[in-house]
């Protein structure tokens, strides 16, 4: 017998759906003090922070959760919408007319003669439409956002400026610019302990340790360069990673507490021990 929750749902059903949604959201816009009060400003913060839930639900490949939090993004995007109509600028209809008309103009080798065959082609076409667009971006990277975090802005950096050709021939070429700027990251880092050695306090210098940071930063735009080149997003990389420390590290922390004792006061080999154990269960 068919599950309800993987049959696939009508036209019809998936209007009715939504139109309840949005008959749930009118209603707590009059009668519920918290809803009534809030505003474009209020919402922006909880509007990242339900952005994000989604993308842990994503990495974390659960699909309950992925339902969870789409409904909260869903129910943002209706509340915008919702105080767009009540100043009289816009309203649901006119953002989804928008969105196709968007999709339509972007898509011309699907609803055009242009030939696209591959998902690299309809991406440079997406950008050079972008650019042709009135009111659209005057410069290649004018659209990526100010308020990304670096590691995603890095990557659109990239990726929109490969998209215009400015890009590596092959992929492995790019390790010798991550060798160049290791190395160049190396030599300050030399000179900064150098000059630690030579000061009474055995600090560097504001100066230094900003010439470091900036070479930690062309290390970094490196490395998410050759993400981009192997087709990895480094984003979701780093946090998968993340959590596979954290993993490990709380099998530390549990081995500590099972014989008694705290983290500070286990040798560092009694943790590598630990460690080790760690990564022979979790890959």
């Amino acid at each position: 017998m068919e599950d309800k929750q993987t049959a696939v749902k009508s036209r019809e059903e998936k209007k009715e759906a939504l139109g309840r949604v949005i008959d749930v959201l009118n209603e707590l816009r009059v009668k519920c003090p918290w809803d009534a009060k809030q505003t474009n400003e209020s919402l922006r913060a909880n509007t990242v922070e339900e952005v994000y839930e989604l993308c842990d639900a994503i990495i974390n490949d659960s699909n309950e959760d992925i339902k969870k939090e789409l409904g909260d993004v869903l129910l943002h995007v209706l509340f915008y919408a919702k105080i767009g109509e009540e100043k009289g600028a816009f309203d649901i209809v006119d953002v989804c007319d928008a969105l196709v008309n968007k999709l339509v103009y972007r898509h011309p080798h699907v609803y055009g003669q242009v030939k696209a065959d591959t998902a690299g082609q309809v991406v440079q076409n997406w950008e050079q439409l972008k650019l042709k667009e009135k009111g659209g971006n005057r410069s290649v990277l004018a659209g990526v956002p100010g308020a990304l975090p670096a590691l995603i802005k890095a990557y659109r950096i990239q990726e929109k400026a490969a998209n215009a050709g400015f890009d590596w021939e092959k992929p492995e070429d790019v390790w010798e610019k991550v060798k160049e700027e290791v190395a160049e990251f190396s030599a300050e880092a030399t000179k900064a302990a150098k000059e630690a050695a030579q000061n009474a306090d055995g600090k560097i210098s504001e100066e230094q340790k900003a010439r470091m940071e900036s070479e930690m930063g062309d290390v970094f735009f490196s490395l998410v360069n050759a993400a981009r080149l192997y087709s990895i997003q480094p984003e979701n990389a780093l946090e998968k990673t993340n959590k596979k420390f954290i993993n490990r590290f709380n099998h530390i922390e549990e081995g500590a507490r099972a014989k008694g004792v705290t983290l500070s006061e286990m040798s560092l080999a009694e943790m590598d021990a630990l460690w080790d154990e760690a990564k022979t269960e979790t890959k």
